[in-house]
């Protein structure tokens, strides 16, 4: 586990950025943190890193975006809105568990068994600071 403290949104979205560069194809990254912790940060650093260029917004009603363009497609789920497990896969997200490219979970800890996928957690240090903790899965 590698530990870095953000000290904004940018340098939070500069190290989804690095692991998107070097995600491959099959990538499952867990994500979790209290709202307002900079996951959707994080998640457009990524597709940057994986050279989407599409705007990217938090799939909260949608529960997954796809996007393409990018060397990899990406898949970004969020489970905020599923309160058990039973939920989270009666909504049918079995497919993005080995996904067609990267798939990066939003409120993972809502998986029965998420500790299987990188892990990527985000803690509120302050207002603008941010302690992330993450695998480094050979990034």
């Amino acid at each position: 586990m590698a530990t870095f403290i953000s000290h904004s949104p940018a340098e939070t979205e500069s190290l989804g950025e690095r692991i998107g560069r070097k995600a491959h194809h099959g990538l499952v990254i867990a994500l979790s943190g209290e709202l307002g912790a900079g996951k959707t940060q994080f998640v457009r650093g990524v597709a940057r890193g994986l050279g989407i260029s599409n705007r990217v917004h938090s799939p909260t009603f949608t529960l997954v975006n796809e996007y393409g363009g990018g060397r990899l497609k990406l898949f970004h789920l969020d489970l905020y809105r599923l309160e058990t497990a039973a939920q989270v896969w009666s909504a049918g997200i079995d497919e993005f568990l080995s996904p067609d490219g990267v798939a990066v979970i939003e409120w993972a800890e809502r998986l029965e068994d998420g500790s299987k996928f990188a892990q990527v957690k985000l803690e509120v240090l302050s207002e603008t600071e941010r302690k992330i903790i993450y695998d480094n899965p050979g990034l």
